[in-house]
């Protein structure tokens, strides 16, 4: 079973409330309210997405990627995987 990044849990509540933010931002679309309401929500969803994205792309850096893993894996695959990752960020 894989490990769960240490802010694995704050980061599942954040998408857990932009998706609530998303469904609301499609009934407003649905239901024709204005538009300027709707990507105000909109842009609100994206942002909180951002913000997830980047405490769960650090907390990998930090906790897989850190000095404990440097003792435990060679430096070319850790570099790897740091380039990987920071495609992300």
């Amino acid at each position: 079973m894989a490990m769960m990044h240490q802010s694995g849990e704050h980061v599942i509540n954040r998408l857990k409330r932009a998706g609530g933010h998303l469904n609301k931002v499609i009934r407003m679309i649905e239901h024709g309210d204005p538009c300027i309401a709707a990507a105000q929500q909109l842009h609100a969803v994206v942002r909180a997405l951002e913000k997830a994205k980047h405490v769960f792309v650090q907390d990998h850096i930090d906790h897989c990627l850190g000095e404990e893993t440097l003792a435990k894996r060679p430096a070319k695959d850790i570099l790897a995987e740091l380039k990987e990752v920071a495609k992300y960020i």
